[in-house]
């Protein structure tokens, strides 16, 4: 009987010794868990506050850019109308020369002389392109309700002579009426029209086709697309087409000082939308367009 309770009173020692081992092991994962919560809560702070450091310099970045865009823009404007008057002085005396002293020129005089009177009308027609690049943002009117389709005949009716200048055929389909600014609407197709009657191919006359389409009520987007079969566009060339002074063919041939297309992209960009190009050499070229058909205010 004895030994009976020996052996128990030894098991439960035993087990006692156990239990006192799990309670120190529970007591040890109790401290890593403190520890390691603790460490959290530490490493959740410091993300807190790198991420509202990270948001503070994205902000002050962002108004930094803003400030110098708006500075840049400003500039150019004034930049722009200031030099006007110089080339106004240029092109007068240029045209007094050429009437009242062109017979006492020599030969190089009067080459001098038309070198003179080239190279200001080339300045004079960058300035004003320079000026209808900064008036994109700086001058851009409200969003009001636009019928594409009026705006595009207007620019055909515009661009009248140079169609039947290239035997130009301007296929246009159905275009749906958009919250956007009229005038640079106008702008837009002025230029992408303009450039697909400019840079056709030899002995073969302009094809353009303007259509559009409205993907669903819900995206509250329209694709917009201006195909031609021009002289296309080299892959390698695509990134460089929306940018400043970016002439991508021979200036002689071809008249433009690389602000056209410049002016497109900063028109869709205001307008909260995304213009891409499709090209290929010696095929065509389309550009497509995505525009909100509603402008949201934000």
């Amino acid at each position: 009987m004895q030994d009976e309770i020996n052996g128990e009173i030894e098991e439960l020692r035993s087990n006692c010794i156990a239990l006192e081992e799990q309670v120190k092991l529970l007591v040890q994962t109790e401290l890593k868990l403190r520890r390691t919560q603790t460490e959290l809560e530490k490493a959740k702070k410091e993300i807190e506050d790198y991420n509202r450091t990270l948001e503070h310099k994205v902000e002050e970045r962002t108004m930094n850019l803003k400030r110098v865009n708006s500075e840049l823009v400003s500039f150019t404007y004034m930049a722009s109308h200031d030099l006007q008057e110089p080339l106004r002085k240029i092109d007068t005396f240029g045209h007094r020369l050429k009437e009242n002293y062109f017979d006492v020129l020599d030969d190089h005089g009067r080459d001098y002389l038309d070198r003179i009177q080239n190279a200001s009308t080339r300045m004079q027609t960058l300035i004003k392109e320079l000026l209808a690049y900064s008036r994109v943002t700086t001058k851009a009117a409200p969003f009001v309700e636009v019928n594409l389709l009026q705006i595009v005949n207007e620019v055909l009716s515009d661009l009248e002579i140079q169609i039947e200048k290239t035997s130009g055929l301007v296929e246009v389909g159905s275009l749906p009426n958009i919250e956007a600014d009229s005038t640079q609407m106008r702008q837009l197709f002025q230029n992408l029209i303009g450039n697909a009657l400019k840079f056709h191919k030899e002995n073969e006359s302009p094809i353009i086709k303007i259509y559009s389409s409205i993907s669903d009520e819900a995206s509250n987007k329209c694709e917009l697309v201006i195909a031609d079969n021009g002289i296309g566009i080299e892959n390698k060339n695509i990134p460089r087409l929306f940018g400043l002074f970016q002439c991508l063919h021979e200036r002689d041939k071809y008249e433009g000082n690389g602000i056209g297309l410049a002016i497109c992209n900063k028109i869709v960009e205001q307008h909260n939308g995304n213009i891409t190009v499709e090209s290929k050499p010696g095929v065509g070229t389309k550009f497509i367009i995505m525009l909100p058909v509603k402008q949201i205010i934000q």
